[in-house]
């Protein structure tokens, strides 16, 4: 199972803890990973990602291992402890302000 870790508005919004769990089939991806959150989520669509294009939204961040993961494909594969449920995937929302 892939360990997903929602920030606190998408917590109250999908009405989950701060850690869901996905069974993800195939490759582990940013896209795999965003579609079965979608899928078991669906008051989560579009709030990620843009609905038509699914670029992710400019104020979202994903990491995994300690390592900003946003520029990279949505389509690369993630690393091994995030496949293996051992490290989680993080979505988190930027900050910005003056």
């Amino acid at each position: 199972m892939i360990q997903v870790v929602l920030p606190k508005n998408l917590q109250i919004l999908a009405g989950v803890g701060r850690i869901v769990e996905l069974h993800v089939s195939g490759p582990v991806t940013q896209r795999s990973i965003l579609d079965a959150l979608e899928e078991s989520y669906p008051a989560l669509l579009g709030t990620l990602r843009d609905r038509n294009t699914k670029k992710r939204r400019a104020m979202i961040r994903f990491f995994a291992c300690e390592e900003d993961l946003s520029a990279e494909s949505p389509d690369a594969e993630l690393p091994q402890e995030v496949a293996s449920g051992k490290e989680p995937f993080l979505i988190i929302g930027a900050i910005a302000g003056g």
